[in-house]
Parts: structure tokens; sequence; C-alpha cells
């Protein structure tokens, strides 16, 4: 439509005429987005991008349509067309016109679903796993067919699924969803990190533009599912999405940018695509052959006669039986083989970057790195997310402490929505669990109250998109369908529950029950599209488990009490760690929990409690292994 309509003469011609055009930038104004989608859906049965709406002064839409092309072709009308009549309409009869503006914001706000009512119990969560068991493709893995995305956090939910029942098919789904979309095109093989979707349903041919966020969410599927079953391939992932991350998505000043495009010179793709004899070339015929042979890099080619590196139907196991060679002699040609192609794609002309630094995701790429950093043992990882926390805290809060939405060249801007709220209460959360500086966990608190104050309904529960302080639209939407991102309604719930056992305070227990409540109705009628909504009622349904730690973090018996509660898959827990001394003081302060807990004798000491008993306290790593074990 750019191309077609917006930058045509005779088009702007008549825009400028009778029109005020506003071109959005969906990803800095969400809540736009949310509610004229939310109309289109109402008005045409489908929705996409893009997203054409007129409205009246007032922001009451009466026309609304996705792609529209300048004059009528495949039996849709043009703009050529339309707005003329619009235009007229609006002139001869523009009561009607705004009569019809107001019964579509009436019918929109009636569709919301988080006016259906119902209840969610652990049978809610048995009918999710089922539906996943449904759509799930046994052979490349995901649910549904093409277009494929990745939806980490339905990988997350069958985790949590498989820990709490032992339903071994929850394990598997996940696992092959895993495997499959690390094996196909969608993973940059060369430089790392994901691609926004597959095309296909092989995950082989993607839209190669990556975006901040998947990537988060990717991470920490790819952590968990490590923590789940010790295979090293899952921390392999995740180090490598962060390779990415902190090599091409970072600030200087610490934040994270927000997206690379899929194109470059104009054709999509052509950054990350290879021809064999260029790879030859590259590596010399010896590495070449063999990248070509396992990469999938043919004369043919998968994608415009050029090939995307890939590992589908590849076991390295017997390649490296077929090339006489040891696996992990394949694993290090491998490596030096991606570093000359590396090297060399460098200096091909980069796709564009979208450099905007968006709260919510940052928030998100906080979590995947603190959760990074305690996980796999990597301090860097904190690092990075300390850093990042730091940047969000100073550069995109007013004075008031009101979060900003974007920041771009030293302009922060647009009230935070309730997704940069959620967002960064992860990121803190998961920050506390990564430094165990109780600051975080402060921070967390702070925001979460701010949050209800600017957000929540009083009338029905739940939180709105948008604050009571911001620009106000004809309607205040409520999201809890968790699509490519989780809603910031479930990232809430989960949170709530989560923060409030950290800082005991019944207020905000009481928020995530009535979260649950509110868009119960929802996610009964469609588990499946709420995965997080419901990660946070399996945190509920668990008996979340209360784990400190007291003793000196520098010694080595606390040392390895930590590492042995962070090794361990433990979504349902709380953890904390007590220094010796004032530094305990501090945390008690933050964390009245811990208030009576202390290291005996002066030796690192674990208290585990569960079901609101706790078992006695043990000096010994080994017990403690076992009591998270069993």
């Amino acid at each position: 439509m750019e191309r077609e309509s917006f930058e045509d003469e005779e088009v702007a011609a008549m825009l400028n005429e009778r029109y005020v055009s506003v071109k959005v930038d969906r990803e800095e104004r969400p809540d736009v987005d949310h509610l004229y989608m939310s109309v289109c859906q109402a008005m045409t049965g489908q929705g996409g991008w893009p997203l054409t709406i007129v409205m009246t002064p007032e922001k009451k839409p009466f026309f609304a349509g996705t792609y529209v092309p300048k004059r009528r072709k495949y039996g849709r009308y043009g703009l050529l067309d339309i707005l003329p009549q619009l235009a007229e309409k609006w002139g001869e009869d523009r009561g009607k016109v705004e009569e019809i503006g107001e019964q579509i914001v009436k019918d929109t706000e009636s569709r919301m679903l988080s006016n259906l009512e119902g209840e969610l119990t652990e049978r809610t969560l048995d009918r999710a796993y089922r539906q996943y068991a449904e759509s799930f493709d046994e052979t490349y893995g995901g649910f549904g067919s093409a277009p494929k995305f990745p939806a980490a956090h339905h990988v997350s939910l069958l985790l949590r699924y498989y820990k709490r029942t032992g339903n071994a098919h929850a394990l598997e789904m996940a696992e092959k969803t895993l495997d499959s979309m690390y094996r196909g095109g969608m993973y940059d093989h060369i430089g790392f990190g994901f691609a926004r979707y597959s095309t296909d349903e092989r995950w082989l041919v993607p839209h190669f533009e990556k975006m901040l966020y998947d990537n988060a969410l990717l991470a920490i599927a790819y952590l968990e599912a490590y923590q789940l079953t010790r295979k090293a391939e899952y921390a392999e992932t995740a180090k490598h999405i962060f390779t990415y991350v902190l090599r091409d998505m970072t600030d200087a000043e610490g934040g994270f940018h927000s997206a690379e495009d899929a194109d470059s010179e104009g054709v999509e793709g052509k950054f990350y695509v290879w021809r064999p004899e260029e790879v030859l070339e590259v590596l010399g015929p010896d590495d070449g052959e063999l990248f070509c042979e396992l990469f999938d890099i043919t004369a043919e080619g998968h994608f415009e006669g050029r090939s995307i590196p890939n590992l589908i139907g590849q076991n390295l196991n017997t390649a490296a039986k077929r090339k006489g060679m040891a696996v992990s002699e394949l694993r290090d040609a491998i490596v030096a083989c991606r570093a000359k192609l590396f090297e060399h794609r460098e200096r091909r002309v980069h796709p564009f970057k979208d450099d905007k630094i968006l709260t919510s995701w940052n928030g998100l790429m906080i979590a995947a790195l603190a959760k990074g950093a305690a996980v796999l043992g990597e301090p860097q990882y904190a690092a990075a997310a300390v850093k990042a926390e730091s940047f969000l805290w100073s550069k995109l809060r007013r004075d008031d402490g009101r979060l900003l939405a974007r920041y771009r060249d030293g302009e922060a801007a647009i009230p935070g929505y309730v997704d940069d709220y959620a967002y960064t209460i992860w990121g803190l959360i998961e920050l506390y669990g990564a430094t165990f500086d109780p600051a975080y966990v402060s921070k967390a608190a702070e925001l979460a109250h701010a949050m209800i104050g600017l957000f929540w309904d009083d009338e029905k529960g739940g939180f709105f998109f948008y604050g009571n302080d911001a620009e106000r639209l004809p309607t205040r939407m409520k999201e809890s369908y968790d699509g490519a991102m989780p809603s910031g309604n479930s990232v809430a719930a989960y949170n709530l529950q989560r923060l409030s056992k950290y800082v005991y305070d019944a207020a905000l227990s009481q928020k995530a029950d009535e979260l649950l409540k509110a868009f119960a109705g929802a996610a009964d009628r469609y588990p499946t599209g709420h995965s997080m909504l419901l990660t946070a009622l399996d945190f509920a349904v668990s008996a979340p488990a209360e784990i400190v730690i007291a003793g000196d973090p520098a010694k080595p018996d606390t040392k390895r009490m930590v590492e042995a509660v962070r090794s361990r898959f433990l979504p349902n827990a709380v953890v904390i760690l007590v220094p010796n001394g004032a530094e305990g003081d501090r945390v008690r302060a933050a964390i009245p929990l811990v208030r009576d807990k202390t290291a005996l004798g002066g030796m690192a000491t674990a208290y585990v409690c569960e079901h609101f008993a706790c078992q006695a306290p043990t000096g010994d790593a080994d017990e403690l292994e076992e009591l998270l074990d069993g």
C-alpha cells in the first residue's frame, strides 16, 4: 500500500483534499492497534496488517479493511473507489455516519473476551493439554498447519504440565517442537537467533524478520527444557540466542533494539541465503562440501533458487560415521565453518534494524538473560540484564515514576501500557533470582501497585490495556489472548502470584486470583489461546514451594546449595538467599518471609516449605537435593 498508494500522487491528492491521514507504528501504539484490529475483525470477520481504518474526528470507525489496492482488482474495491464514496456519505449525512461509528464501538465492546464467564480449575489445564495433543504435528513439531509461529509460552506450559502430572506426551510435544524449530531454517545457523515465523510446516522457510520478543521467549523455553532434561543442546541454543542479542541487538546505553527486517537491498532473505559455490569459495572444497551436505546447501535451493542453512533430517552421529569422524571432531568443524561464513556474511548489506527501545520487549529480554545467568552460571548475562534494567529505570521512567513505552535518539515518550509494566516486573523478578539483590523485589512491588492503580478495572476485574492517564480511545480494551506475545494480563497474573510470596502482600495475591477469575470464561472457552494465563493457573494449583538458603554467598557450601536449586526445573518455587550480617538484614526488610531464617551454626542452611508446612532446616546439600527431587 505504501508503494501503490501512499506514495502515489493521485491517491495522495485525494487523501489530502478530504481526509487527515494518520500512519500508526503499531509497536509504539499497541493500544490503537488492538482497538481497531478488533473493530476490523468485528466488521469484516477477519483481520491482519496493513490495517486500514476510516474514522470520525472523535476516533469512531465507520470503515475497516486490511489491504486495499489503488484501483479495483481481484474483487477488491480500490482506494480511488472507496475514498470518494465515503467522503460523499460524510458530506451528505454526517449524522448517520457518526451513528454507525457509535454502534460499531458498542458492538466491539460487547465482543470482548473478558465479558465471558467461567471457572478455571485443574481440569482446564487437562483440556489445554488435550487441545495441544489434537493440533500437534507429530512429524515436524509445533501446532496446527503453516504458517507456524514459535509461541514459546505453549512449550513452557507443556513443560509445567509434564512436571506436575508426569504426562510423557506433554514433554514429547515440547521437545519435538524445540528440536524442530532449531533444526529448521527459521533458526539462523550462521549468526544465531530465530526469525519471526515459518511459512511452511517444516520450519524451513522463514519470514526472515527477527524480533526481540520472540528471541527472549524462546530463550526462556530452551532454558526451562534444559533444566528439565539436562540436554546440552537446549543450553547451547539459549546461549546462541544471547550471543546474537548481545552482539547485534544491544544499544550502547544497555537497552535492546526491537527488530531486524527481513529484506536487504530490497530482497527478502537475501542476507541469509547461500549458493553452493559461494560456500565452497569461503570454506574451500573439503569443508565446503561437508557444510553443504550437512546444512542442505544445494544448486536447486529451496528459496528462490538459493538455500537456507538447516539441519532438517540430519543426525550428527550418523553424519560423523559417514565421514569417518568423531562427533566432537565434526562439531568442531561446524563451529570453524560457521565462523568463516559469518565473517563473510558480515560483508553483505545488512537488513534494516529497528533501533527503537521498547520497554515491554526489553522487560522480556531482561527476564531471559537473568534466567540464563541463573541456569547456566554465566555472569555476563546477569551483567547485561542489570545494565538494561538500569537503563529502563533511568531513561524510561518519568520523574513521578510513570513508565514510558518507547525510547529512541535520546527521547522517551508515550505513557506505558499494561504490557510495559507486566513484562518489566517479570524481568525484575528474574533479576532477583539471578543476583539475589532484594532491590529488584522492591522495584517489582512498586511497579505492581502502580500497575493496579493505573490499569485495574474496578467493575469487572482485569487490567485495561492503557492507563487511566493516557489518551482516551472510544473504548478501553482488555487483552487476555496469548498470541505471539503473552498478554499483559496473563503475565501480570503469573507475576502477582510469585511476587506476593516474596513480599507477603495479600493485596497482590488477591489481585492475582481476581485476574484468573476475570478471564476464566475466555480461557475456559479457548485454553490453548491462553497458555500464559494457564501458566499462572498452574502456579496457583501446584502449591508453590518456598526455598530459603541462609549463608555466606561467597562460601562453597552456600554456592552448592544455590546451584542445586538453580539447576532444577522448579517453576512453582520461590527461591530466596539470605546472606549473613547487614546484607541479610536488607533482605529481611524487603522479603518478610525470611525474617526468622538464619545460617545455623554459621553453616549454609536450607529451609524448604510446601503446602504451608516446612521441612526441618538442613545444612546438608545432599539432603537438600533429595528434598528438591522429592
